[in-house]
């Protein structure tokens, strides 16, 4: 197993308001120790929310979980330690000192990572549609996009070649 893949996402907690200045500090930490290897992502969820004041339409950014940061790290008692004596930071989210990485469902719900499905599907194979408008045919692959996790599929409709995209979840392979 790689060192990237044994990283796992943490909650920290920090003092209310703190949460961009303990982001930047811990950022800064990790460049002056070199622990870029250890201490990957830190994130502040945020979501847009429209406000109306005097009349006027205001959007501003809200924090999604006021007073947490999300790390994405490798524990080491140097990386814990980095985190830990930040200033701002109260301590792991977790029982005791041991800090608990959130689950693969709770870093897709909460939309700070998308993990990328994976697929055993390639360009020029057959699949069959198995949900959605063309429900029920078959088509060969011609364009797999990850970003968007869709493939556009070459379908026979009304006696002629028609792409269409179709989402990874719709197709399986044809066997």
């Amino acid at each position: 197993m790689s060192e990237l893949e044994k990283a796992k996402w943490y909650v920290v907690h920090t003092y209310s308001g703190h949460e961009n200045k303990v982001k930047a500090t811990i950022e800064k930490a990790v460049k002056t120790r070199g622990m870029e290897d250890y201490i990957l992502e830190l994130s502040v969820p945020t979501e847009d929310v429209v406000e109306i004041k005097n009349g006027k339409k205001k959007t501003r950014q809200r924090k999604i979980f006021p007073g947490y940061v999300l790390v994405k790290m490798i524990i080491t008692d140097e990386s814990w330690y980095v985190v830990r004596n930040t200033k701002g930071v109260t301590g792991f989210v977790g029982p005791g000192s041991k800090p608990i990485p959130l689950s693969d469902e709770e870093v897709k719900a909460m939309g700070v990572e998308n993990a990328i499905p994976e697929i055993d599907i390639e360009v020029g194979e057959v699949v069959t549609i198995k949900s959605g408008s063309f429900e029920g045919f078959m088509g060969t692959v011609q364009e797999i996009n990850m970003d968007k996790q869709s493939m556009k599929v070459l379908i026979s409709m009304f006696g002629r070649e028609t792409p269409v995209e179709i989402a990874f979840d719709q197709v399986e392979k044809y066997s």
